[in-house]
């Protein structure tokens, strides 16, 4: 046997409705017609059988069809008292089961009414009247019954929208604050990497030359020195940007042109370092000047760790219209190597210079090239608009 489990609510309900049923059948006894020469013992049982059938309301959530059927039935054969839980009974039927078992109650409902209407004029009017007012709150019960069941749908539909809306929103927020956390890890990746690896290059130049000559070893403290106060300056500039939010406090972000100033604190630590371009004329969009100056620091910073001492050739060109190439070629180390991919990072640089080249619009290469290793980069450089052009000149 099914097992129902009611809520307070529930019982509430169901308790509700047997009482309207026990009342209907009271309020409409005097106008039940009742046959002659019906013994007061008939009409006690035919009562008791209606308060039974008020009883059997509390079972409609666990068969509503066979409960229903059996009002139906006995309504119109046993007990004329039946009115009101048969209500009850194609009312649950039509709000809780599926469309075609409420079809099913409703033409077992409705099956003696043709032939009532046909026998129509040879009934007497108080069994007319009767009869017309039975069928019509059958109907009236059914009828409500499905705007019922239409209403939760309805609620039911809401409910799940408003729940994948709300679970949409989620992900959306999960996904924002995931793209906030890694362009966060990337661009202080990118402003520390090349900071930090010059005050390792150094560091590790005096701890294995101590007997260096006082001036070296003072132009290698002054670098450590300018390294760890750029650094430290441009950690608070980032960490001033994440408190601040968007759009508050944005830091100057690094342009095309800040290549050479790039490429110049790197001679300056020690690097041999071959720099082409930019192009001189019209600069790219910030957001493809940006991401070629982050390409050129993460390659030199991968070549000063991973080939300390070899030569680096950097070229940037490009045009309007065209697009622009951001290529880094670092010769063979003199010592020991270590690939992009091994030590520390694991190769997350790269990983990061592509995804920056994708959301750019271009692509980015990287991998051995004659034993020493090449990043190359493409990035999408669209035409300079007129008006601007105009304005700006």
């Amino acid at each position: 046997m099914r097992r129902i489990h009611r809520t307070r609510r529930d019982w509430a309900a169901d308790l509700g409705l047997l009482l309207f049923a026990a009342c209907f059948a009271v309020a409409s006894s005097d106008s039940i017609p009742v046959e002659e020469g019906l013994d007061p013992l008939s009409r006690t049982v035919d009562q008791l059988v209606g308060g039974l059938g008020c009883a059997t309301v509390l079972l409609r959530r666990r068969w509503p069809v066979a409960l229903a059927v059996a009002l139906l039935l006995a309504g119109g054969e046993v007990s004329h008292y039946l009115t009101g839980p048969a209500m009850v009974a194609v009312f649950t039927v039509a709000a809780t089961r599926p469309w075609r078992a409420t079809a099913w109650v409703a033409a077992v409902a409705f099956v003696p009414l043709p032939g009532f209407l046909w026998q129509l004029p040879e009934v007497s009017g108080e069994r007319r009247g009767s009869a017309l007012t039975y069928f019509a709150l059958i109907a009236g019960a059914i009828g409500w019954g499905l705007f019922r069941r239409s209403r939760q749908q309805l609620i039911a539909s809401l409910r799940a929208r408003a729940e994948l809306a709300e679970a949409d929103a989620e992900l959306r927020a999960e996904r924002a604050r995931r793209e906030a956390r890694e362009e966060i890890a990337r661009e202080m990746h990118d402003v520390l990497g090349h900071r930090l690896t010059l005050l390792s290059v150094h560091a590790g130049a005096l701890e294995f030359h101590t007997n260096a000559p006082r001036e070296e070893i003072g132009k290698a403290a002054g670098v450590i020195r300018e390294s760890a106060r750029l650094a430290l300056r441009d950690l608070r500039e980032v960490i001033g940007v994440l408190r601040a939010g968007p759009g508050q406090g944005d830091r100057p972000q690094p342009e095309l042109a800040d290549v050479a100033r790039l490429v110049a604190e790197a001679r300056a630590a020690g690097g041999r370092i071959e720099l082409t371009g930019p192009p001189d004329g019209p600069v790219p969009p910030p957001v493809v000047g940006r991401t070629a100056y982050r390409i050129v620091q993460e390659a030199l910073t991968n070549a000063r760790k991973h080939a300390p001492g070899a030569a680096v050739a950097v070229r940037v060109a490009g045009a309007p219209a065209d697009r622009l190439t951001v290529e880094v070629h670092n010769a063979p180390s003199p010592g020991a190597v270590s690939g992009p991919d091994g030590g520390e990072g694991g190769g997350q640089g790269l990983i990061g210079l592509a995804e920056r080249a994708r959301l750019a619009g271009g692509e980015l290469n990287a991998g051995p090239d004659g034993g020493g290793f090449r990043v190359r980069a493409w990035l999408p450089w669209p035409a300079a608009d007129p008006v601007s052009a105009t304005d700006r000149g």
